[in-house]
């Protein structure tokens, strides 16, 4: 992408940042996708299901690609500007979106879902997903692996402790599930290539996912943006890694 640094800037913080669609960032940074294809493995769980509840499912857009829908399908989402867009996303297609601030309990009783999913929550709380899974019943989630992008959070924040890098470790996900309850069948991670091609990419990414340099703005981190402009100017993309994870784990019978 060219453009000034200022004309690169402006326009990425212009750029709105709702929902979990990062369609603005085509021709302007590219991610590998996880081999197993998260998407399409849900899909074949939701069309064996009878109830199902999605959680933190942003703007509803994995959600909505799903070809075939249970009777009963459930969404819970905790930020606004993703509830305003997995609403009139998700309605049409039967989906009750319910805003949930993502702190224990689910707002749902006891062994209502046959299937609960969600695609790179925040936190996870094992013990509620427990509860509200009937006997039989399946946890299928894709999450955010260890010290994700870190090449990129480091550049701004500089390195991280060997804690924080190892925080989301699938092997802590397995012992969680379990401590739950829960029997864990299948556990996958993958290293994935991400690249940036423009500052403004870069800077969209930070405002959409906003955990990873908390507080980010682009006024407080103006000068390294600049040299970062002018490093990806001198020297191509910047490159980073991407840790994903695949968990499935059922409710004993």
């Amino acid at each position: 992408m060219t453009g000034t640094f200022e004309d690169l800037v402006a326009e990425a913080e212009s750029a709105p940042v709702g929902g979990w669609d990062f369609s603005w960032l085509q021709g302007r940074a590219i991610e590998q996708r996880p081999s197993w294809g998260y998407q399409r493995l849900m899909g074949e769980r939701m069309a064996r299901a009878s109830a199902a509840l999605d959680i933190q499912t942003g703007g509803g857009e994995v959600l909505a690609g799903v070809p075939k829908l249970p009777p009963l399908v459930v969404a819970t989402e905790s930020w606004q500007p993703n509830i305003a867009k997995a609403t009139p996303l998700l309605h049409p297609l039967g989906v009750v979106v319910v805003a949930d601030e993502d702190e224990p309990p689910l707002p749902f009783a006891d062994e209502a879902f046959d299937l609960v999913v969600s695609r790179h929550p925040v936190t996870v709380w094992w013990e509620e997903i427990a509860r509200v899974l009937r006997p039989g019943g399946t946890y299928f989630s894709q999450q955010v692996g260890p010290a994700s992008v870190f090449e990129l959070v480091e550049y701004f924040l500089g390195p991280q402790p060997e804690e924080v890098r190892r925080k989301r470790h699938p092997d802590d996900a397995r012992w969680a599930a379990e401590a739950a309850g829960l029997k864990v069948e299948d556990l996958r991670s993958e290293s994935l290539r991400t690249e940036f091609f423009d500052v403004g990419a870069v800077i969209y990414f930070l405002r959409k996912v906003i955990w990873m340099v908390p507080g980010f703005t682009v006024d407080q981190y103006r000068d390294r943006l600049r040299q970062l402009h002018d490093q990806i100017q001198s020297e191509g993309p910047f490159v980073a890694h991407t840790a994903r994870f695949l968990i499935e784990a059922r409710k004993p019978a």
